[in-house]
């Protein structure tokens, strides 16, 4: 039976709300929501040519409601407090909503969730730009399905209640699947839309039993006291149960990022997507869930299995990359580059070591900028000759000089090149896989390092296909345009961030050391209690992430910046 209160959620004081750091969170999830309210009323007017798009005024909504919440988000690295305890979130808002089960509006951000956040926040006008020429009928439904999309991933970016985030975790499907299903650009979209509800909703509805049990055990949802009953080692006594658990947490994580061999979803989902929708598809939010919920909530089942997960890590690497190689569909080819850079991320989180950590949740961030460039690079191109097949573009290159300058930046990012973003984020996870302590690391790391190498392969391998050589098939029949102002007002800013990420890393990693230091040392606890040693050494608890897992002051520290 639920019993709501009267409480606080309903009631909070005019002097909280003007508050920004108190009300920050809750606006970012107002006003994509309330946007899309917005749009549902405004009425549709349909194209008075067939085959061109109608009134414009849902896309110039969407726009103004993400341009206003990515502003919304600058708010977060503009007031972060980076000697903040380890362990701890800020802008926290914790609220009760229902007594019984015991569930509450709690949402906070810390050094893993902020930038995931302004990265959403980024993401989403230009996925707006993105879709403005390419979705000529049922816009209103699109731009409402797309708002909402942004509701749920930033739901799920600040819940610290464990029911309240998989509330958000599951209304993520609804309007992804409708929006593969509806808009898809074959026959096949309702088919690649279902295939991917069903491999994402059988391992939640597992989640959802997982969670519960979590529940019984401890009669709470809130993140911060799970975390310290886990490191107290006091949520179950049953091992076998907490394993069990903890590999429903990851299977139900692992298919959203996909893991290797958990991505049977991706290529037709990736094929079928609109460019705005397959931006969000693949990577961030399942990576985010394990490092928040598995690795939080489960440290010592995660160290457990930790040298599953990078063994297929490194197998996901070459094997997405080696499919990538002998890929003519050049959205499949995408999918597929996916698979390999989420893998990458995998291999990194896993070592649990700082290098490889930091450079795991910085990756994150690369592989959505980089992923997000390249398929509005191919939706362009498919916009201009309505194909996506590898063997009917060439010599494209005299005629759109800026698309291929384009194309050769975001190739450059994704293979890695020193002094942009991908090389800082690889060189930390390689780096960290050496060092780490897990059985096989350095067999490991060089089957993934092999990924570099083909990554540049079938990078490069693209660009000559589609821009030099003799006139493909496909240009000769149609002619095609270069970059029109709105498409470089897409494009430039991932150019300029792949660049500062890339030479100014420390501004990021100054926020995210602030997770994935504490997050080693209470690994490398975890590791020394594992390991043989004497009856009389004691175990070793660091006091402070302890203090701060418990939620109750931590002592004072001065541990350093360590970039």
């Amino acid at each position: 039976m639920l019993v709501i209160p009267e409480g606080n959620l309903l009631h909070r004081t005019t002097a909280t709300f003007m508050n920004p750091d108190h009300s920050i969170l809750t606006l970012l999830l107002l006003t994509p929501l309330v946007g899309a309210v917005v749009l549902a009323l405004i009425p549709e007017r349909e194209a008075d040519i067939p085959g061109q798009s109608g009134s414009k005024i849902h896309a110039i909504g969407a726009l103004v409601v993400t341009l206003l919440t990515f502003l919304f988000t600058l708010h977060l690295p503009a007031h972060f407090n980076y000697a903040a305890a380890p362990g701890s979130f800020q802008f926290e808002e914790n609220y009760s909503w229902i007594t019984s089960p015991a569930i509450r509006y709690h949402l906070g951000v810390d050094g893993l969730s902020m930038w995931l956040i302004v990265l959403a926040g980024f993401l989403a006008p230009i996925g707006v730009l993105a879709s403005w020429n390419t979705i000529k009928q049922r816009s209103k439904l699109f731009y409402i399905l797309f708002l909402l999309q942004q509701v749920a991933m930033l739901g799920i970016f600040v819940a610290l209640d464990l029911f309240l985030y998989y509330g958000f975790w599951e209304f993520s499907l609804v309007p992804l699947t409708l929006l593969i299903a509806t808009f898809g650009r074959t026959e096949n979209r309702r088919r690649a839309a279902i295939k991917f509800f069903l491999y994402a909703f059988i391992p939640s509805a597992i989640l959802l039993i997982a969670i519960i049990w979590l529940y019984v055990q401890t009669n709470t949802f809130q993140l911060n006291e799970l975390h310290g009953m886990a490191l107290a080692k006091a949520i179950s006594p049953n091992s076998k149960a907490m394993l069990l658990c903890s590999i429903a947490f990851l299977v139900a994580f692992g298919v959203k990022v996909p893991i290797f061999p958990l991505h049977g979803w991706l290529q037709d989902a990736v094929s079928e997507a609109p460019t705005a929708a397959v931006m969000v598809l693949a990577g961030k939010l399942g990576l985010y869930s394990i490092l928040r919920f598995s690795f939080g909530i489960f440290p010592d089942q995660s160290h457990y299995v930790a040298p599953l997960l990078i063994a297929l890590g490194a197998v996901g690497i070459a094997y997405g990359s080696l499919i990538a190689l002998i890929k003519t569909d050049l959205k499949k080819l995408a999918a597929f580059s996916t698979l390999a850079h989420a893998s990458f991320v995998v291999l990194g989180i896993f070592t649990f070591t700082v290098a490889g950590l930091d450079g795991g949740v910085f990756q994150i961030l690369n592989e959505s900028l980089v992923g997000a460039a390249f398929f509005i690079l191919l939706g362009l191109l498919y916009e201009r000759y309505g194909t996506y097949e590898l063997r009917d573009y060439g010599g494209l290159a005299a005629r759109h000089p800026w698309m291929v300058t384009m194309f050769v930046i975001m190739t450059l990012a994704a293979v890695g090149l020193p002094m942009l973003n991908g090389f800082v984020g690889e060189f930390l996870i390689l780096s960290g896989s050496m060092q780490s302590l897990i059985a096989h690391h350095i067999l490991w790391t060089v089957v993934g390092t092999t990924g570099v190498i083909f990554g540049a392969g079938y990078m490069l391998w693209m660009i000559q296909r589609i821009f030099y050589g003799s006139l493909g098939h496909r240009p000769k029949e149609v002619t095609g345009w270069d970059l029109t102002a709105r498409e470089h007002l897409e494009l430039w800013p991932f150019a300029a961030l792949f660049l500062v990420m890339g030479v100014a890393s420390p501004l990021w990693m100054k926020a995210i050391d602030t997770f994935g230091a504490p997050t080693v040392d209470i690994n490398t606890d975890i590791t020394m209690n594992m390991s043989p040693r004497p009856a009389t050494q004691p175990t070793f608890v660091d006091p402070t992430l302890a203090s701060a897992a418990l939620g109750k002051p931590a002592p004072t520290t001065d541990k350093g910046a360590r970039y």
